[in-house]
């Protein structure tokens, strides 16, 4: 019998550190992400709740199925039977010893609790798609956000796996599903992803919140999916969809309960005026973007609105996927001003209010002008600036004024030299 290697993912050492000094954690992310993989890793016990037999015990008897069994123990499925996070409470209030439960399964299904039970007593860790950087094996460097605020834009070192802006359209387009990546031929994933959204409209959803329309939701999903990495707002959307308002609000309460749909909130100070507070719409992904809008390299190659709006998912999905780990964590936002006269596609905010900011281009020469909108906002900012970032389609690291850089796209999975 042989059996599969395990890909180490960036979250294993921030989990392992979590499960030894907190009572609960619970990990989130989309489904076949992978989370089950790497949560066993880190428990001694496992119940598995989509199992009939484990199921019909948690639901007559779920404190007297977490009794006695070793720690940590991982419960996964936890929506199958919701009525185990209430025994969950009871165990950790009685005993709040750290390293007893990891918890997996829905986000989505919190909403039907009412009360969550889990406040004050599990922490959650978000375990996001594959990256490249953990299929390259490469999970023990620092955090591109990391190096820039300890040693600045001068330490970030040239990528060790540079590419080109084929290249990075290549990359976006594997997908972030461990199964899909890892052991499905290039020319099947485009497949596979298809069929992992249809179940998601016609079984994930409706399991979740019976009497949806599948054909709407999604319709609704496709065009969140040409909109990844925009300011539209709710009616350019809904209109696009054929659906009103309201049903548009409960898709995207759904979607983004399923981590396949979220919002980079827009980001505010004192210090800027006239800042727009419409959040950013992102796909949890660029290839399964890339799949609901029915697009393939040779016609992202020919779109230059939707490679930009990939390119921008995709990178920022790297970015992401580090914040649980990283030593300073931040808080990513998006800013624009009133008629877009300033943009800037991602700002993290450190703590402290230290703020690190990136432009997406794709471009494999970015200019001085590429970073127009960066050396705006640090002149606002002064001293709270601590870097600007051209993230770029090229294969070097180049300045491009006062604490203003160009850096490769592809530093985000190789920054150590």
């Amino acid at each position: 019998m042989t059996t599969t290697r395990y890909l180490k993912r960036i979250l294993d050492p921030t989990l392992a550190d979590t499960i030894a000094e907190l009572p609960a954690v619970l990990l989130t992310g989309p489904r076949a992400a992978g989370k089950t993989t790497t949560a066993q890793r880190h428990a001694n016990t496992i119940v598995r709740l989509d199992q009939p037999a484990e199921a019909a015990v948690a639901r007559a008897d779920p404190d007297g199925l977490l009794s006695g069994l070793a720690s940590p123990v991982l419960i996964d499925e936890w929506q199958a039977v919701p009525t185990i996070l209430g025994a969950v409470k009871r165990a950790v209030d009685a005993d709040p010893s750290p390293g007893r439960f990891l918890i997996t399964g829905s986000a989505a299904a919190e909403s039907d609790l009412g009360l969550w039970p889990g406040t004050g007593r599990f922490v959650r860790l978000p375990l996001y798609g594959l990256t490249p950087r953990e299929r390259r094996g490469a999970v023990g460097g620092p955090a591109l956000l990391d190096l820039l605020v300890e040693q600045g834009l001068e330490a970030v070192p040239h990528p060790k796996d540079p590419t080109d802006l084929r290249g990075l359209v290549r990359e976006l387009l594997v997908p972030g599903f461990p199964m899909a990546a890892l052991h499905i031929p290039i020319q099947r994933r485009r497949h596979w992803q298809s069929s992992y959204l249809e179940q998601v409209v016609t079984r994930d959803a409706p399991n979740l919140e019976p009497g949806r329309d599948p054909t709407r939701l999604r319709r609704y999903l496709e065009v969140l999916a040409v909109h990844t990495a925009t300011v539209a707002d709710d009616a350019t959307l809904f209109r696009a969809a054929g659906i009103n308002r309201r049903t548009a609000q409960a898709y995207d309460a759904l979607l983004t309960g399923l981590s396949l749909a979220d919002r980079l909130p827009a980001w505010w100070s004192n210090r800027v005026k006239r800042l727009v507070q419409r959040p950013k719409r992102l796909f949890c992904n660029a290839a399964l973007a890339a799949t609901a809008i029915g697009i393939d390299e040779a016609g992202i190659m020919r779109d230059g609105t939707v490679l930009g709006r990939l390119l921008e998912t995709f990178a920022i999905a790297q970015l992401r996927a580090e914040l649980p780990t990283c030593r300073h964590p931040a808080r990513l936002y998006h800013l624009r001003t009133e008629q877009g006269r300033h943009e800037v596609d991602v700002v993290a905010e450190l703590p402290g209010q230290g703020i690190i900011a990136f432009e997406i281009k794709a471009t494999v020469a970015p200019k001085t002008d590429d970073a127009r909108h960066l050396a705006w906002l640090r002149d606002k900012l002064g001293e709270r600036f601590v870097a600007g970032v051209v993230l770029h389609a090229g294969p070097r690291v180049f300045a491009l004024g006062d604490r203003l850089g160009a850096v490769p796209i592809a530093c985000l999975w190789s920054p150590s030299p």
